[in-house]
């Protein structure tokens, strides 16, 4: 069975991180993405490291799955092939400063009026209304002014970015969303619309109870480490041989708890008697438990805690990652084969669909691979004319 977005053409002019994250869920769900690249140069990412026969590994993990061509906007042949290319797709993805696509003349209400069932969705740091207009974003710049780095990081340490760059990969993730839904509304109605996505909207709704635990309560929340703000005991704890986290969340996963580290005294603590009653002096619990924890090893936790019926992971290092049996089983990590860089590992698909799965089938495209294919096959350019656009640096 064909793979559920099998048929929905996507023009992908995202950059780096943010909008090739959405494009690449949707290639791996089986749309066809067009990658637009500038003619010579290409996205930014592929120039970042780690490399591979001098091939960006980061570009390939990101890229699977997609064709690319190179068009230059700039030129009045490139807008007009572009201003083609939207005739006979589905929707149109962009990460640019806002007003960069209205300043080559193609912007969404130009677009649409060439083709109105047109989706046109765009990922930029403050969003397209916005009182920061101009304003650049990157994910650290969505980060920080969207909250999350204010809560991230050791309460005695600076405002901590996380480890990965959710500002990019929310942003990328909530504009796939946006367009599976303009698409369901396109299939009922037959128009098109526009999605904006604003990173620091990203991360501001991600912040889990931050928002209401101030709107509530006044007071603003801090940084805690990795403990929970009102769950406790939630939070990493030391091993003989490494570090593992546990997540107590109810006062009957407490008592099992106790239990199991042969602690039942604490079920008497009226300090620990509740879940608020843990948050607030959480201090003093902490060191009670990792006196028990740096007692014994991580696999000897796991056995006792998971054998009690208790939340408990060990903190895996990437290169465990990779070897896990679990990852392995559900094929969470795959090869593909690049014409250059050769065989590379990289992350698949977490959607796993029973009927119609999608999943990492090719391995990023070479900078212009499919210029000729794509400008022939579906617009109907002839190969003279591909050679002029070429001379003319068009393409």
């Amino acid at each position: 069975m064909d793979k559920p977005l099998k048929g929905i053409r996507i023009l992908d002019l995202g950059h780096v991180l943010a909008m090739p994250t959405c494009t690449m869920q949707l290639a791996d769900l089986g749309a066809e993405v067009i990658k637009i690249e500038r003619p010579g140069i290409g996205d930014d990412s592929r120039y970042f490291g780690p490399f591979k026969n001098k091939e960006s590994a980061y570009f390939i993990s990101i890229n699977r799955n997609k064709k690319s061509i190179t068009l230059d906007l700039k030129k009045e042949k490139g807008t007009k092939i572009f201003k083609d290319l939207v005739k006979v797709s589905d929707v149109v993805a962009e990460n640019y400063r806002p007003n960069t696509m209205q300043k080559l003349g193609l912007g969404y209400e130009t677009l649409k009026a060439i083709n109105p069932q047109i989706i046109y969705a765009s990922i930029c740091g403050f969003g397209h209304k916005t009182v920061y207009p101009g304003r650049p974003g990157y994910d650290v710049i969505a980060q920080a002014t969207g909250g999350i780095m204010a809560i991230t990081g050791q309460a005695d340490g600076p405002p901590t970015r996380v480890g990965s760059s959710i500002g990019d990969i929310f942003s990328g993730s909530f504009a796939t969303i946006g367009i599976l839904a303009a698409l369901r509304v396109k299939e009922k109605t037959g128009l098109g619309q526009q999605v904006d996505i604003a990173m620091m909207d990203a991360v501001v709704s991600v912040l889990e109870n931050a928002v209401v635990r101030y709107t509530v309560t006044g007071e603003i929340p801090q940084r805690t480490g990795s403990a929970h703000p009102s769950i406790a005991p939630f939070d990493v704890f030391e091993a003989q041989d490494g570090w593992f986290v546990i997540g107590v969340g109810n006062d009957m996963l407490w008592e099992k708890f106790c239990k199991a580290i042969n602690k039942t005294d604490l079920l008497k603590d009226p300090r620990f008697s509740t879940n608020p009653q843990r948050s607030e002096n959480y201090q003093a619990l902490k060191p009670i438990i990792t006196y028990w924890s740096k007692k014994k090893t991580v696999h000897e936790v796991l056995d006792i805690l998971l054998q009690a019926g208790i939340p408990v992971g060990e903190v895996n290092t990437i290169d465990k990652i990779v070897e896990d049996p679990n990852i392995k089983l559900r094929e969470m990590i795959v090869e593909v084969d690049h014409p250059l860089a050769g065989k590379v590992k990289i992350t698949d698909t977490p959607i796993k669909l029973s009927l119609t799965p999608g999943k990492v089938e090719k391995a990023s495209p070479l900078l212009g691979q499919h210029t000729e294919e794509i400008l022939n096959e579906l617009l109907g350019f002839s190969k003279e004319e591909i050679d002029s656009f070429k001379k003319e640096g068009v393409i």
